[in-house]
């Protein structure tokens, strides 16, 4: 039996994920303000994102930007599922509709960190790192 047999490189792992557009995208960047944008798109990991980053810039209580940035993870995971991603695998910071997934990750292991909770802080940050080192060099 050759290695031609099964299809494919075994040893190569999952494809890159590419996430659909996020109409909160366009609206966060025509200066919507993230709290509209999330009423409009509860179900939007970049505008969870920007309520976390939002939050973190005007001085808000570590734990709300922790809220904000668990929701963004959790609504990014339904996304990445519902979009092929098998729970491992590259989701590159260079294809933009992914950013909202890795700034959530990396906005929920800054918050976790900032809090005391030393396991979450390292499992996200390594989840980070493993999705997109870009990303992980850009956002931590």
């Amino acid at each position: 039996m050759t290695s031609g047999s099964f299809g494919g490189d075994l040893m190569a792992g999952p494809p890159p994920t590419h996430l659909p557009a996020d109409p909160a995208d366009t609206e966060l960047a025509g200066g919507d303000s993230p709290a509209a944008v999330v009423r409009r798109h509860p179900d939007s990991p970049a505008a969870w994102a920007a309520m976390a980053r939002q939050a973190q810039e005007a001085g808000a209580d570590d734990v709300t930007v922790y809220a904000y940035a668990r929701v963004g993870y959790h609504r990014s995971l339904d996304r990445l599922r519902r979009n092929g991603w098998k729970g491992h695998g590259p989701v590159p910071w260079e294809h933009e509709p992914n950013r909202g997934f890795l700034r959530s990750l990396a906005l929920l292991a800054l918050a976790a960190r900032a809090i005391g909770e030393t396991d979450e802080w390292e499992r996200c940050s390594t989840f980070l790192r493993d999705s997109s080192p870009a990303a992980a060099d850009e956002l931590l």
